[in-house]
């Protein structure tokens, strides 16, 4: 159950069955899933000699008959109307079409009657329709993620695109798996009840054929989550790697763009974070900042006594050998410069920001009581220059989340000092939060403090101690994992789709959170199942969420609901 793999097949596949000089034509979306999981020079490998998205071979004219054309793309309108155009005007030997999801029979019949050359090879469906950023953690890159926080009413074209690409994306996944899942819903999302409803409705009716899969001895589960009932994970800072880099610099689809730094040489403007392809990131990129800085040196340390090495040519065999190794001691150097780029900028930034001192008051908001010291804190760091504005903006949305209920008076008062401090803070954005995800929209027990079995926990967390006080909160998804593998997730909160219910506890579950995914909670999900518990998780969301990404959703959300008179 890992989906990189299963991404990379189907391209190995689409790649290694057609000989000679292709090219491979791609669009918006697929350009991000084949990137992810595989390499240029992997491309090059299969012959792969041009790459070009599907709307700008449109606009050119200029034969290559000599080259075979792959093309990878989502089955929408919009591109069954450029092969369309494409195929009435062959430029290309032969055409071999793959779809990454279900092709209606309409789209078939279309393509077909434009083959009057009949150039197309094969036409096949390839259901490789999500970008596997990590071997469990899957997004689809929606880009008009704000949708899924508004009431149907307010758009409901948008919305149903929306709930579509989520259904084709999540039935994708299960298509390559090869499995038919169980489906359950959070009771308080309607957005999350509708793609769950619409997810089963295919897999059960529309298309039950092609889910008719050997039936596993328990059926896996599909749990379908709103990202609203944790608004706490995506609001914090980070502090380990990968977590940490998206933070404060940005991934996106496994690349980190760096133009923006001075003095970066010209192969490191982007530079491609993977755990496929780079080692080093994977052996660290769940591992704390500070732990970071000590094993990049010892990164830097062994590419020293490599350089060392190389210095020491005196004879022709030892010329010989530097040759023969000097590919992977050009790679060991960019990875080395690569690491460094990443560690030093981030440091800077954490300087710049006075992170380390918001971070531990941002902890201590999301995992500890404490009303009178939590208002305190809050109101230091607002009161502090050298705090930027979206920390405060952060600060005062995490203690609204904590005590919206206890302390009404105190929050007024952080809200007009946020307004009077911050002139980049949007009105009522914090009680927009609240709107969207106060207390009495959420399902789970966000801060341990409703269910006694957490506060249990929690209370035997603080006699212990904590390890480190920068990375002491754990997301809401792990007392889901743990539920889960428990089998103590309630019917109630978490309701069956139809009558299809389980049988025992699954062995696989896919968790897909409406709204979006961090990169804390794929790290989550990385460690529960490094544990064996006998149950494996895969993660996936519509994007993938850093503070900057969930509050300009929050943001577009609020400007949407405050011009459209159906929510008023």
């Amino acid at each position: 159950m890992v989906v990189i793999s299963v991404a990379r097949e189907y391209i190995n596949r689409m790649l290694q069955d057609i000989s000679g000089m292709k090219v491979l034509i791609l669009d918006s979306q697929t350009v991000s899933i084949v990137s992810v999981v595989y390499s240029q020079s992997e491309l090059l490998q299969k012959e792969v000699f041009l790459v070009e998205l599907v709307e700008s071979i449109s606009m050119s004219r200029e034969s290559m008959s000599h080259l075979k054309a792959v093309y990878f793309l989502r089955p929408t309108s919009e591109n069954i109307q450029h092969l369309r155009r494409q195929l009435a005007n062959p430029r290309f030997g032969e055409y071999h079409l793959f779809f990454s999801n279900l092709l209606k029979d309409t789209q078939i019949h279309l393509l077909a009657d434009s083959d009057e050359q009949e150039v197309v090879q094969q036409v096949q469906e390839f259901y490789a329709d999500f970008v596997a950023a990590d071997p469990c953690h899957f997004t689809l890159n929606i880009p008009q993620n704000h949708i899924y926080m508004l009431p149907a009413v307010v758009d409901p074209p948008s919305l149903q695109r929306y709930c579509d690409r989520v259904v084709d994306g999540i039935s994708a996944v299960f298509l390559a798996l090869k499995r038919r899942p169980v489906i359950r819903y959070q009771r308080t999302s309607d957005v999350a009840k509708r793609i769950a409803q619409e997810t089963a409705k295919l897999m059960y009716q529309q298309e039950s054929g092609l889910f008719d899969f050997r039936r596993t001895e328990v059926a896996p589960l599909l749990l379908v989550l709103d990202r609203r009932d944790d608004p706490v994970t995506p609001l914090l800072n980070q502090w380990t790697y990968q977590a940490m880099v998206h933070e404060l610099i940005g991934i996106q689809d496994n690349k980190v763009d760096l133009r923006r730094l001075e003095k970066v040489s010209k192969d490191q403007q982007e530079v491609v974070l993977s755990s496929e392809q780079d080692s080093f990131f994977k052996s660290n990129m769940y591992e704390n900042f500070g732990d970071i800085g000590m094993n990049i040196k010892r990164l830097v340390d062994e590419f020293q006594e490599m350089s060392k090495v190389n210095q020491k040519i005196q004879t022709i065999e030892d010329m010989a050998k530097f040759v023969d190794n000097y590919p992977e001691y050009r790679k060991k150097h960019g990875n080395v410069s690569k690491h460094v780029t990443l560690v030093t900028e981030m440091s800077r930034i954490v300087e710049e920001r006075k992170l380390m001192l918001v971070s531990q008051t941002e902890q201590e908001l999301a995992c500890n009581g404490g009303q009178v010291a939590a208002f305190e804190a809050v109101t230091n760091l607002l009161n502090n220059e050298n705090v930027s504005d979206i920390d405060r903006l952060r600060l005062v949305m995490l203690y609204a989340l904590r005590y919206e209920k206890e302390s009404p008076v105190q929050l007024m008062q952080l809200f007009n000092k946020l307004a009077s401090s911050s002139p980049k803070y949007k009105p009522g954005l914090v009680q927009f939060l609240l709107k969207q995800a106060g207390v009495d929209k959420r399902t789970g027990d966000l801060f341990g403090n409703r269910d006694l079995l957490n506060i249990a926990r929690n209370m035997a967390r603080g006699l212990k101690g904590v390890e480190n006080v920068y990375t002491q909160h754990q997301p809401l998804l792990f007392q889901t994992m743990e539920s889960i593998t428990k089998g103590r997730l309630r019917d109630l909160d978490y309701p069956f789709v139809g009558n299809h219910f389980q049988q025992g506890r699954p062995q696989e579950v896919i968790i897909f959170i409406v709204g979006g995914t961090t990169y804390e909670e794929s790290r989550s999900v990385a460690l529960q199942n490094a544990t064996n518990s006998g149950t494996r998780f895969i993660l996936g969301g519509s994007v993938v969420l850093n503070s900057k990404r969930f509050l300009k959703d929050l943001e577009e959300a609020q400007r949407v609901a405050r011009t459209s008179t159906a929510v008023l």
